[in-house]
């Protein structure tokens, strides 16, 4: 159960951040790199201040971890039995790009698992985002939500769309592919920035996403959310158990999305 929480709360501090991302958007903003390389811009400082000075006045008791605030040791963290997973400006590198594939991803985790998220695209305006028990939805340009419900599995198509990163294809992927074409299946290949690929298979306009390469769990937990409520499953790559979070490390390991 998500008790007490509001996810109209949520969508609307998505958007608020979705606001500064933009006023940023529009202007020469300048970039920084981080320690481990990856790109820092004023949005993403401005999107951060906005959703964590907003989640901290709503659900002062429930902590934060946030891409963009200093990594709490786990020994602080590995008791706690909710938190918000924040990710102020997935697809940085899109944003840079100004190709509009990046996003607002606030997720609620309960248990190690995501039990309400909140994906928003501000270009576009597109927004998804599930509670538990309650379905996953998504609205764009402020048109009537619409109910998201997965497909039948990969597995069971002869046609299928394979959605993978626009910044981060590897040759994991590619093997993946070639895997299919060689069970015989027509394959599509969909291509898209940030948190939005778990997104196109939660609402079926792509069959499977191959994650096969680094992310974080801010990067997946409120896309995971709306993929769960959909009808699909995020599952380690190796394993095939159910992808977990407030892991020791943070790192991802590699998934899949189906």
């Amino acid at each position: 159960m998500t008790d007490r929480i509001d996810i109209e709360d949520i969508k609307r501090i998505a958007r608020l951040a979705g606001d500064e991302i933009l006023a940023v958007y529009g202007t020469e903003f300048s970039v920084d790199v981080k320690d481990d390389k990856s790109p820092l811009t004023e949005a993403d400082r401005r999107a951060n201040t906005v959703i964590v000075e907003h989640l901290e006045r709503l659900y002062p008791d429930i902590p934060i971890i946030s891409e963009e605030m200093k990594a709490l040791d786990y020994s602080e963290r590995k008791d706690w039995e909710r938190f918000w997973l924040v990710d102020p400006l997935d697809g940085t590198k899109e944003f840079v790009k100004r190709n509009g594939e990046f996003t607002v991803n606030i997720a609620l985790i309960q248990g190690q698992r995501p039990s309400a998220g909140v994906v928003f695209q501000p270009v576009g305006e597109r927004l998804y985002w599930a509670s538990e028990g309650e379905g996953a939805w998504k609205t764009s340009e402020g048109g009537d939500p619409v109910r998201l419900e997965g497909g039948p599995h990969y597995s069971e198509k002869s046609d299928v769309v394979v959605v993978a990163s626009r910044s981060h294809m590897t040759e994991d992927v590619e093997r993946f592919v070639d895997g299919l074409k060689e069970q015989g299946k027509t394959v599509e290949f969909l291509s898209s920035g940030s948190s939005l690929k778990l997104c196109l298979v939660a609402e079926g306009a792509a069959d499977v996403y191959p994650r096969l390469g680094p992310t974080m769990e801010w990067d997946t937990g409120a896309a995971h959310a709306v993929a769960l409520e959909a009808g699909r499953r995020v599952i380690e790559a190796g394993t095939g158990e159910d992808l977990v979070y407030n892991k020791e490390n943070l790192l991802n390991p590699y998934f899949m999305v189906e």
